[in-house]
């Protein structure tokens, strides 16, 4: 009889591997989930494939050391049956099923029973809300955030103090809002919370906002949990009111800064035609004193000299 082999992990990480690398290589090795392999790093041992021939468990055992962790080869002790144990029930099976190829991922699913939906919480950092609610949410904030604004100028009249705290204390929740609604958009792409420091950068935080609302949500469960519920009616027309309202706000700023320029260059335009000097002035100044011509001078009145004669 053949003898055989089996891979097993307790949570190692190979010298210099980072924790979260390893995580996704072998999420990567498995074709699972981050947050399932997590599961794996419980430091207790986990029989990863048995059995397998001496060649395949060497050959798996360096695709998991490529992964940056490490594992280890057990031989498989010989299963023997006795008659009063046939007819007992048969044994758990393992956690990771036998595969026809050592390299395939395993069929027990590694991955947490996400639901088909998640929740909505939005004073939260936790969960994913698609593109449209993100703009549904943005307008809500946005028109509190002014009907605020007109109450921290109305205390700010009657009490500089009290203003200017009302004013601090306001400025602080609107960012730390945005933050939270933020995080759930880009989680529900798949990425990470601290991407949302990119709007800091200058010219890509220009960008960036724009990028979180064209990308689209992961399909299905990612890392940060289930896929949002679908979007209702009202979500959908807050969300083309304020594309609306932001696209008016944007035409209404280009014509603005046109018409500004325009008047800017008319005023440049005139003041540098002032400042210059008169055609006519300018051609009597640059004509010479030309003496007249004696054959065109008028003849002299001969009155004066007759009455001398007489």
């Amino acid at each position: 009889m053949a003898e055989h082999f089996k891979i097993v992990f307790e949570g190692q990480l190979r010298t210099g591997v980072d924790p979260q690398t390893a995580r996704l290589n072998l999420a990567q090795l498995f074709k699972s989930d981050v947050s399932g392999i997590d599961r794996l790093f419980s430091g207790q041992p986990v029989t990863l494939k048995h059995s397998l021939t001496y060649d395949d468990a060497m050959r798996y055992l360096d695709a998991l050391n490529n992964a940056g962790v490490e594992g280890r080869i057990e031989p498989e002790l010989p299963v023997s049956w006795s008659l009063g144990e046939i007819g007992q029930a048969a044994p758990a099976r393992p956690a990771f099923e036998p595969a026809a190829s050592p390299y395939a991922p395993p069929r027990t699913s590694v991955a947490d029973d996400w639901p088909a939906e998640g929740g909505l919480k939005v004073f939260t950092v936790q969960g994913r809300i698609g593109r449209l609610r993100y703009l549904a949410w943005s307008m809500v904030l946005s028109f509190v955030a002014l009907l605020l604004a007109a109450l921290c100028i109305g205390v700010l009249s009657m009490s500089l103090i009290a203003g200017g705290l009302l004013g601090a204390i306001m400025v602080v929740a609107f960012i730390v809002v945005s933050v939270q609604i933020g995080s759930q958009r880009v989680h529900d792409a798949g990425w990470s919370a601290w991407l949302l420091l990119l709007n800091l950068v200058p010219v890509v935080g220009s960008f960036f906002p724009l990028m979180m609302v064209l990308v689209p949500g992961s399909i299905g469960p990612n890392r940060f949990g289930p896929p949002p519920p679908k979007n209702n009616r009202s979500v959908k027309v807050l969300a083309v009111l304020w594309v609306a309202f932001i696209t008016l706000v944007f035409v209404g700023a280009m014509v603005g800064g046109w018409q500004k320029l325009k008047q800017e260059i008319e005023t440049t335009t005139g003041d540098y035609e002032q400042s210059l000097p008169y055609d006519d002035d300018s051609n009597e100044a640059a004509q010479p004193d030309v003496p007249a011509d004696p054959a065109y001078a008028p003849e002299a009145d001969d009155s004066s000299d007759n009455t001398e004669d007489q």
